[in-house]
């Protein structure tokens, strides 16, 4: 199995991917603006097929969210995830001036906390920072 890593993905891959974890698809505007307003895309493809993804939004100050790291089911535990987050985190890393810092957040999915924790991420709430909270408006 050959993956190569690129920085695009058509609408309809991204949702093909996005329904591939159980998640809603999105209506086609508001995922090619997401999408658009991207700091940072990177996009697993084998086969000429995208296989995984993750995004990157920011503020382009200090604060940083790592969105929609995705790897199809058939294609977890192969290293992709691995694979596709050091190049989130070597982006981040890469757009810090010295003396300066970044908030990095993300949401994981259930379950896979401990993977981002090999990429320094700590599980909230904890003794300095309370849970993460979400909510979809008008859904």
């Amino acid at each position: 199995m050959e993956i190569t890593y690129t920085g695009t993905i058509a609408v309809e891959q991204y949702n093909a991917l996005r329904t591939a974890v159980g998640w809603d698809a999105l209506h086609p505007d508001l995922a090619r603006n997401g999408l658009a307003h991207t700091a940072f895309l990177v996009v697993a493809v084998c086969d000429g097929a995208p296989v995984g993804m993750a995004r990157v939004i920011t503020d382009y100050g200090y604060y940083v969210f790592i969105s929609e790291v995705i790897i199809k089911p058939e294609f977890q535990g192969n290293g992709i995830g691995r694979a596709i987050m050091e190049r989130v985190m070597a982006y981040i890393n890469e757009n810090i001036a010295p003396g300066q810092a970044k908030f990095v957040n993300l949401m994981a999915a259930m379950g896979k906390e401990g993977f981002y924790r090999k990429f320094g991420f700590t599980a909230r709430p904890n003794d300095t920072h309370g849970p993460g909270m979400s909510q979809w408006i008008g859904k």
